[in-house]
């Protein structure tokens, strides 16, 4: 006789159901696990061993035979532990089988017989819903897993609990949500003087979605301004706070089970590997880029990165996705993020200021802005010069829009926005438009389209930085509540794109 459990293998952001079978026959005593099972899930054996010893369960002297199926799926994880023992002690009759096969299980084992929370207990949730299973797990992952509210979800203490819960002497109780976060933040647009060109252009990137690299000297405000810019995003949508939590999920991120509806802020060192960047390593693991996902990757000292990493950007930039590859993986991760880089002119910095400027001015300005490769500066959509804050400028009060001012314009763009895609899949700002809906909402008036193409001819525009100044003329035209896209507004998207030291 064969006994069953249900749990998961995790593939991305996906969880790919597999079924525990456990076969208990005569012979030599021995415990093996099949299914192509990584270190972790081979060792789940001393460690189930070892929690039904605690429970004074023993094993019979036979062999004990476990396979995961389907068997040339790469099985990783340590949460292996509670469906391979839900499924030993269906075989030994301790459990009913119809309790075992219902529900779809993970958690570790500790070698007393508790559980120990894991990831991933919110994508398994989302699998266990499809497959109209209950969701047994971890208590301290029940939270998160609980915001699914198609199937049910137990949490769990101990080996012990899941016993007398399904042989029924006390059934546990359904798991609740965990809180619903939105941490405001502290860091207001008019902490920053001057720089009223630069918080214009934050608050266009903010409302489109759209790429933004600074570049200035050093303490001329670039990372104070990125700083903010969490302030001015609106919060997360439901559909994008599961999607983005899903990821966290995976990388054990969700604080107490609750779901956060702050977009993700995340700033990665530039010395930073590829594999932390785009995703990979062992498990081929999400990166920054869908850890930002939904939300802002802010990349200072940007072309201090290595050349490989900063060339990796170029197309989930294009896409919004990445395929991490590897011999034994190929994960697909979402990665919808904002990029917003910055910059110093050169490797001292002074490149503008005569009296500070080293002697390899200017050459040394085109060497370091080099390391930025023209592709991947065309994918910028916004490109403006901070320049230094006199001393006389600090001292004088804050001027310009506060960020709950500016929050309020980009939440009503995005709205617009949001009403006008709400029937187009996949595309949610302006960023994210293409083809013939790009030519539909974004085509200007007799004025502008003559000086676009006049602008295009001049300096040499891509096509892709043609259709990429629409977006942001169109975005432009939302935050001023204009239905048509008209001159001044190409006129503005063409400034922010063109500049002399800039674009070069």
């Amino acid at each position: 006789m064969v006994s069953r459990s249900h749990t998961v293998a995790f593939q991305g952001v996906d969880a790919r159901p597999v079924e525990v079978q456990c076969a208990v026959s005569p012979g030599l005593p021995a415990f093996s696990i099949v299914g192509l099972p990584d270190k972790a899930v081979s060792e789940a054996r001393d460690r189930v061993r070892s929690a039904l010893s605690s429970m004074a369960i023993a094993l019979p002297s036979k062999r004990i035979t476990i396979n995961l199926s389907p068997a040339d799926l790469p099985k990783e994880g340590s949460h292996f532990d509670l469906p391979i023992a839900v499924a030993l002690l269906s075989a030994l009759e301790i459990i009913p089988a119809d309790a075992a096969e219902g529900a779809v299980s993970l958690g570790e084992l500790s070698l007393d017989g508790s559980l120990v929370p894991v990831v991933g207990a919110l994508p398994a949730a989302m699998t266990a819903a499809a497959e109209d299973r209950t969701l047994l797990c971890p208590r301290a992952s029940s939270a998160e897993a609980a915001w699914v509210d198609a199937t049910q979800v137990i949490g769990a203490g101990s080996l012990g609990d899941v016993v007398r819960h399904f042989s029924g002497q006390s059934p546990l109780p359904a798991a609740q949500p965990g809180e619903v976060n939105l941490v405001p933040s502290t860091r207001d647009l008019r902490d920053v003087k001057g720089q009223e060109r630069a918080k214009r252009a934050l608050e266009i990137a903010a409302a489109g979605r759209h790429h933004l690299i600074m570049i200035g000297t050093p303490g001329s405000g670039k990372s104070m301004l990125a700083a903010r810019l969490p302030g001015v995003l609106p919060p997360l949508t439901p559909t994008e706070a599961l999607e983005t939590s899903m990821i966290q999920s995976l990388c054990g991120l969700l604080d107490e089970g609750g779901i956060s509806r702050s977009r993700p802020f995340r700033e990665p060192h530039h010395t930073a590997s590829m594999a932390a960047i785009v995703g990979g390593g062992k498990g081929a693991k999400p990166g920054e880029i869908s850890l930002a996902h939904n939300g802002v990757l802010f990349m200072d000292e940007f072309p201090e990165f290595p050349r490989t990493v900063l060339e990796t950007l170029r197309q989930p930039i294009e896409t919004g996705e990445v395929m991490v590859a590897r011999a034994n993986a190929h994960v697909k991760y979402p990665c919808r993020f904002m990029l917003v880089a910055a910059a110093n002119p050169c490797k001292c910095g002074y490149l503008t200021d005569p009296a500070r400027a080293c002697s390899r001015a200017p050459v040394c300005g085109e060497d370091y802005l080099g390391r930025i490769s023209g592709p991947l500066m065309d994918r910028f959509d916004l490109r403006i010069e901070v320049p230094p804050v006199g001393f006389t400028d600090l001292d004088l009060p804050p001027s310009g829009d506060g960020s709950a001012t500016v929050a309020a314009r980009v939440d009503q763009a995005r709205a617009i926005q949001a009403k006008r895609f709400r029937d187009i899949p996949a595309t949610r700002q302006n960023a994210d438009v293409e083809g013939s809906v790009l030519e539909e909402i974004a085509a200007p008036d007799a004025e502008g389209k003559e000086l676009l193409l006049k602008a295009a001819e001049q300096f040499g525009l891509s096509a892709r930085a043609f259709h990429r100044i629409l977006r942001v003329a169109r975005t432009i035209a939302d935050l001023e509540g204009a239905p048509n896209v008209r001159r001044p507004h190409v006129a503005e998207a063409l400034s922010f794109r063109i500049s002399a030291k800039v674009a070069s």
